[in-house]
C-alpha cells in the first residue's frame, strides 16, 4: 500500500457521524477505514474466477466451496458491494440458481439486501436434490434453507456450513 499523504474532509451531522462510528465498530474498523472500504472496495474479488470454474465445469464442488468461503468471509457492507459484481450469465440454470441461492442466503444471514440480479434468475422448473438417494429426499425437503427451497434446490447446508 502506498503511503497516505492526502486528507479528505467531509461535513456530516452529529447523527451521521454517530451512525458511521456504529457501523465502523460493527465492521471491526475505524471510521476512516470503514468509509474508505465503502467508497473504494477491494478490487481483488475472487468471484470472477469462481464463476468461471462453474462455467467450464471443472471442479464445481471446489468452486462452490470457494464461493461459500468467500461469501462467509465478507463483512455485511462488503457483501453488498461484492455480490453485486457477480455475473452468472453463461451458467446453466442449475448453477445460476445455486449461486443466487448462496448469495441470497449470505445476504439474509448478514442482514443486507441481496443484489438485484438474483431476482432475474428464474427458479428451476423441477426439483434438484443434492443426492441421488431417494431415502434422503424427505429430509432435504425439510432442512434445505429457504433461499434454496424457493429456487427448487434441496441441500443439507447453507452458506457458512459444510456438509
Amino acid at each position: 500500500m502506498s503511503p497516505r499523504t492526502q486528507q479528505l474532509q467531509i461535513r456530516v451531522t452529529p447523527r451521521e457521524k454517530s451512525a458511521l462510528r456504529r457501523r465502523a465498530r460493527a465492521a471491526g474498523l475505524d471510521v476512516s477505514a470503514y468509509v474508505l472500504a465503502r467508497a473504494l472496495p477491494d478490487v481483488t474479488c475472487p468471484f470472477p474466477g469462481i464463476i468461471e470454474a462453474l462455467r467450464d465445469g471443472t471442479g464445481r464442488r471446489f468452486a462452490l466451496a470457494e464461493l461459500n468461503d468467500a461469501l462467509s468471509a465478507l463483512a455485511p457492507f462488503e457483501l453488498a458491494a461484492a455480490a453485486d459484481t457477480i455475473d452468472v450469465r453463461g451458467l446453466d440454470s442449475l448453477w445460476q440458481n445455486y449461486v443466487a441461492a448462496m448469495v441470497e442466503q449470505a445476504a439474509r444471514t448478514k442482514g443486507v439486501r441481496p443484489p438485484p440480479w438474483t431476482r432475474d434468475v428464474v427458479p428451476l422448473g423441477r426439483p434438484h436434490f443434492a443426492t441421488t438417494l431417494r431415502s434422503l429426499r424427505g429430509y432435504l425437503l425439510r432442512v434445505a434453507p429457504v433461499a434454496f427451497k424457493r429456487r427448487n434446490i434441496f441441500v443439507d447446508a447453507s452458506v457458512g456450513a459444510r456438509v
